[in-house]
């Protein structure tokens, strides 16, 4: 799972240290939809009705990863209320997989509020989750571009994702997710240190941004 490259971070005493990369980092993927042998990939809309689906995905990052640190699986009915939630200002898609009359929900991303206050109205948070066994297949840039195209279209200027980040790897938490990030033109902003206690162990979390429009004053 983990091999080839090296991938440098700071840690607390502000020295450089490298860490392996993964096979992900050579994932390329450039189209809004995809074939996977006689099926095609597809990204839509969410609806309240796709929460059990959801919840299939999600399941496994609370149980466990350190990826969100949530204890607790949702139940539907309240992740249900997530997804009517946010569909009310920001973009919330789905990739799907479609086949022989058949359709699966593979992954989703949405974007949520950065901070209450008016003045972080051009500024969102987003999230992604990818099923487990169909991660480094493309399926999270596609979520992410469509997703940036859509906030960008909507006036957003700033994305920030908030990510897990171990002092060093476990079976819970690696690096994986802040290398994705800045594959697709993330940055690291800041860490926060042992903010997080998931597994009888201390996680950090680390903000990312990625700026997405002029910044121009007298808007």
């Amino acid at each position: 799972m983990r091999e080839a490259g090296k991938h440098t971070r700071e840690n607390s005493k502000g020295m450089r240290e490298e860490t392996k990369e993964t096979k992900e980092d050579t994932e390329d993927m450039r189209d809004d939809s995809m074939n996977k042998s006689d099926k095609v990939i597809t990204i839509r809309t969410a609806t309240p009705d796709d929460a059990a689906g959801l919840l299939k995905i999600y399941e496994y990052y609370v149980t466990d990863t350190a990826i969100t640190f949530e204890y607790d699986v949702p139940s539907e009915e309240e992740f249900r209320g997530r997804i009517e939630k946010i569909l009310k200002k920001y973009p919330y898609i789905v990739a799907v997989e479609e086949g022989e009359g058949t359709e699966k929900i593979i992954g989703y991303a949405y974007a949520g509020v950065f901070k209450d206050r008016e003045a972080y109205q051009y500024s969102v948070e987003t999230t992604i989750y990818v099923d487990k066994d169909l991660r480094r297949g493309g399926i999270g840039r596609m979520l992410y571009e469509e997703l940036e195209k859509r906030l960008k279209a909507q006036g957003i200027l700033n994305l920030n994702a908030c990510i897990g980040y171990p002092e060093e790897e476990d079976e819970h938490l690696t690096f994986d997710s802040v290398k994705f990030h800045e594959r697709l033109g993330y940055s690291m902003v800041g860490e926060f240190h042992k903010c997080g206690y998931k597994f009888g162990r201390w996680y950090n979390m680390v903000w990312m941004e990625k700026l997405i429009g002029d910044h121009v004053n007298d808007r």
